[in-house]
């Protein structure tokens, strides 16, 4: 059904060279298709769930039912969300309005913390006040029907979630999996009540809330994470350091930052490393180039920032692998660039950058010290000029 769909609604173009935005029209319809389908289906199991629900007058189908049609708004506020996303830049957003999506899957997370409350709230009543349901075979086959349909629409988000890199359709099918979860629950409390007269509303109810509460919180905090800015995949990362090295002029790069305005925005800087005795004309040429085919092949942004090293200075590479091996005595992740040597009448000065590891807990001042004494223990009339940074990526 999910192939059908995609099939129908999903037209894409097979092309040779395929656009950046291309690719983001593409996107968007995989994101309505969600939307759209994510609307039907839960406008339909609310009804038939609050039908059932009152004609049984049990307050955990109700509750249930009005849980699906929170999903339904949370369709609606992701499809909105996405609209105003893919606004063209204007004069106050000149990087676009990507970062709504993620505002937006943002407060589906609060919807669903939200049901859960409501939910939690209702079945403390329902444990205060017991009633049994009445509860007959049409109300258990919906149940069942509207699990079905739940499973279904889980792998249907989770596949779209996938396809489009969309944080509100991720967060979509999260809710459809803790809505599966907790439909069973009812069925079985629905089941309970019928075969054994014991009213167990209130109970499962509590569970459900508590697991759909939890649900939330984790959903709202990888959004919360998307918005406050977290690492990029590795393996892009991977691919970014991959791709340099088909460039013959560069050797090495660091620096490497990951700016992200959306899905499908992102801005990418580095430092491009080349010898300091080549054409910086040339070379410049060069880094101009590999610009052009990131932003071909990876669909961002490039920024490089062209960095001359020496490396062809038999003195200057002795000291460099000095420098290299007293950082790594004194934590083995730690690394270096950006180094420079001059030499005076009598001292030796070095100036690089040192990279501490995101997870290390040595102070900075601590590490500069340590580094400085392992090299000053080699050459005493060293002196180090160090700037202590973390990685970005």
């Amino acid at each position: 059904m999910t192939d059908l769909l995609i099939k129908l609604f999903v037209k894409k173009k097979k092309t040779n060279n395929e656009t950046a935005s291309a690719e983001t029209a593409e996107r968007g319809r995989y994101v309505s298709l969600a939307g759209f389908t994510g609307i039907v289906v839960n406008l339909l199991l609310f009804i038939g769930k609050l039908t059932v629900g009152i004609i049984a007058s049990s307050v955990s189908i109700i509750a249930d039912a009005f849980n699906n049609i929170s999903d339904a708004g949370s369709s609606v506020v992701a499809l909105i969300g996405f609209r105003l996303a893919n606004k063209p830049v204007d004069k106050e957003h000149p990087l676009g309005h990507g970062r709504l999506e993620y505002v937006s899957g943002f407060i589906v997370d609060m919807l669903i913390i939200l049901v859960g409350f409501e939910l939690l709230t209702s079945s403390f009543d329902k444990i205060l006040y017991p009633t049994l349901p009445n509860v007959g075979n049409i109300t258990l086959i919906l149940l069942g029907v509207a699990i079905l349909v739940k499973i279904w629409l889980f792998f249907f988000y989770h596949k779209i979630a996938k396809k489009a890199n969309a944080a509100s359709v991720r967060a979509a099918a999260i809710d459809s999996l803790t809505d599966c979860i907790a439909t069973t629950l009812v069925l079985v409390s629905a089941i309970v009540a019928r075969f054994w007269n014991i009213a167990i509303d209130g109970w499962v109810g509590i569970f459900v809330a508590l697991f759909i509460i939890y649900a939330g919180v984790k959903a709202a905090k990888e959004t919360i994470d998307l918005l406050l800015g977290s690492p990029p995949d590795p393996e892009f990362i991977k691919e970014i350091y991959q791709f340099t090295k088909d460039y013959p002029r560069i050797v090495g790069i660091h620096d490497v930052m990951v700016h992200d305005y959306g899905p499908g925005r992102q801005i990418v800087s580095f430092h491009a490393e080349v010898p300091s005795d080549s054409d910086i004309n040339i070379a410049h040429e060069e880094v101009d180039q590999m610009e052009r085919d990131m932003h071909a092949k990876f669909g961002c942004i490039v920024t490089i920032h062209l960095d001359p090293i020496v490396i062809n200075d038999p003195a200057v590479n002795e000291m460099r692998a000095l420098a290299q091996a007293a950082a790594k005595s004194v934590h083995p992740d730690f690394t270096i660039h950006d180094f420079r040597m001059t030499k005076g009448e009598t001292n030796i000065n070095l100036i690089f950058d040192l990279v501490l590891p995101a997870d290390c807990t040595m102070a900075a001042e601590e590490a500069e010290g340590l580094v400085n004494e392992r090299i000053r223990e080699v050459v005493p009339n060293c002196f180090c000029v160090i700037r202590v940074e973390h990685p970005f990526v």
